[in-house]
């Protein structure tokens, strides 16, 4: 039997090592449909194409490599893209592919009509139709090179004669596409780093997901400095949580210990971040910044020094040249102002301290508590990203993902499902707002057709909870018929998709149940009934802010007596 344009593609796909592909099959994907069947790469056809994307992105996220999604001729490819932005501000390398009608039909207003390649040109690196045969394999090897050599997204458009047509050559230098290789800083920056630190009596290293893999490089530079270790959200999960190094996080996802230490040191080490939040940063310029990316250098706050490299190899260059530091006094100060913040969160995530009500601290403790030693979690956006960030206790084994560059509601579950189909056997929890799970809940089906044994849990407080805290920061009153709403019975919605369903309304449930439910073997929702007045701590108090909430609150009480 002779090759096709879609076996070629689906071959090369499965030389690199891609094992899934996340989509619905339409009548333009039969072609690329009829070749995965043939070949070791699993079709997962989830519910909603956006969950195709999100699936994929999840997957890129954790491992690094090229994941793939797939959608059909005109709504079936847009759908794709609002999943798509996730992958590619979160720099994760996927290939989307999208179904086309034959190519004799284009330009006729057919049925389904859109302009792929205007319309994924925001959201890709590369997009690209293939027109012929022939063209195809140079095509496809361009798209994947730019996924790799990027970190995001390449996009091809497979018109379905084209993907059917007998093929006219192999995709050649199938060698060269694989993730980009660690790069060491020159030895000119290394020795400027190095001089820069020896004149600090003070030393604070921000770790961000650059330095994924460089838990050891970080731990002998800090021993060796005397330096505290913070991290951005992405950079949570490096080390356990009780590690005497890592002193916490920064920002609204972070502590007040971490946030002086920042304020007070005199020089301010970021490795492999581009964390956003300019508030939390240093205004003096006492920066230096490490980064593979050379275009985020000194792009958030004024640096002294930006230098481009890898965090690992670069780290070990500066643990061998820099001069070891013996005063201990900066080092003692954050861990005792991190010991009392921690105190502080061990309070509020006691489920003790309501008889009748559960707080979503204990929600997030408790689940972090009980998850498995090298369990995934995936995060959803909005405040119960703060619970879920600021209350976990990860292990050091554990990984981390959300959506915190695209910062999308409703992607949590989405891309749990991509994760769980590398390991059924290893745990993954998807952290959800009800908000946020209400948005693609039809993904949980995508979960139990494929055996994708998920655990959902949902803070239940019927009301997107973070957009309130948004208004009453500007000193506007919430528009509360806008975040306000009923939720369905998520435990009955769970047996109703065929998986697993518990709810918990009283403290005293809390950990009883979530580990009964983190044991089961099926796909798995916790319908955790929270309050929903609970707010977050604040690491770092501005007085505008105070006095816009405290403005905000007026207004909304006099709404409450007049109503207009």
């Amino acid at each position: 039997m002779s090759q096709t344009v879609a076996d070629v593609l689906v071959g090369v796909l499965e030389q690199i090592g891609v094992r899934h592909i996340f989509g619905l099959i339409g009548d333009s994907l039969n072609p690329l449909a009829d070749a995965v069947r043939r070949s070791r790469i699993e079709w997962v056809g989830v519910r909603h194409e956006e969950g195709a994307a999100l699936a994929a992105a999840g997957q890129a996220k954790l491992t690094g490599q090229l994941a793939v999604c797939a959608g059909t001729t005109g709504p079936g490819s847009t759908h794709l893209i609002a999943g798509l932005y996730e992958a590619s501000r979160d720099h994760a390398s996927v290939l989307a592919l999208s179904g086309d009608m034959p190519r004799k039909l284009r330009g006729t207003d057919f049925i389904q009509t859109t302009e792929p390649d205007l319309l994924f040109r925001d959201a890709s690196l590369y997009t690209q139709t293939v027109l012929s045969a022939a063209q195809a394999p140079s095509v496809i090897h361009q798209a994947i090179a730019a996924a790799y050599a990027g970190r995001g997204v390449a996009h091809l458009t497979l018109p379905q004669d084209v993907m059917a047509a007998k093929e006219e050559g192999d995709v050649s230098s199938v060698v060269t596409l694989k993730p980009r290789p660690e790069l060491a800083a020159s030895e000119a920056d290394i020795a400027e780093i190095v001089r820069r630190i020896d004149r600090s009596d003070s030393v604070v290293i921000m770790c961000g997901a650059g330095c994924h893999g460089a838990a050891e490089e970080l731990r002998a530079l800090a021993d060796r400095l005397k330096a505290p270790l913070i991290h951005s959200v992405k950079g949570k999960d490096i080390m356990p949580y009780d590690d005497p190094r890592w002193m916490g996080g920064i920002g609204m996802i972070g502590t007040k210990a971490v946030y002086e230490a920042v304020m007070r040191c005199e020089l301010l080490l970021m490795v492999g971040t581009d964390y956003p939040y300019s508030n939390f940063l240093p205004s003096n310029g006492a920066i230096v910044q490490i980064d593979e990316r050379a275009q985020v250098l000194g792009r958030r706050a004024p640096i002294e020094l930006g230098v481009v490299g890898s965090a690992r190899p670069t780290l070990r260059l500066l643990s061998d040249w820099v001069a070891a530091k013996e005063d201990t006094s900066f080092w003692d100060r954050v861990t005792r102002e991190r010991q009392n913040w921690d105190k502080m969160l061990d309070k509020q995530a006691d489920p003790a301290r309501s008889e009748d009500r559960i707080h979503p601290q204990a929600v997030a403790r408790a689940v972090g508590d009980l998850a498995e030693h090298n369990a995934v979690f995936t995060l959803d956006t909005g405040l119960n990203t703060l619970w879920s960030a600021n209350w976990i206790r990860q292990s050091g084994s554990q990984r981390i993902i959300g959506s915190f560059n695209n910062a999308a509601v409703g992607t949590a579950l989405g891309q749990a499902n991509g994760i769980q189909a590398l390991d059924r056997a290893r745990q993954v929890i998807a952290l959800c707002g009800d908000g946020g799970f209400n948005m693609l809940m039809c993904e949980f089906l995508t979960a139990v057709h494929h055996k994708l044994p998920v655990k959902v849990v949902i803070y239940d407080n019927s009301a997107f909870g973070l957009i309130p805290l948004e208004a009453e920061s500007v000193g506007l009153p919430p528009f509360r018929e806008g975040i306000e709403f009923p939720n369905p019975d998520f435990a009955a919605f769970a047996h109703a998709c065929g998986g697993l369903g518990f709810k918990i309304t009283k403290p005293s449930q809390l950990r009883a149940t979530i580990s009964e439910a983190l044991a089961c073997d099926r796909p798995t929702i916790i319908d955790a009934v929270i309050v929903a007045d609970e707010l977050p701590n604040v690491p770092h108090l501005d007085l505008d802010l105070i006095g816009h909430v405290a403005l905000a609150k007026v207004k909304e009480a006099l709404l409450s007596v007049t109503g207009a």
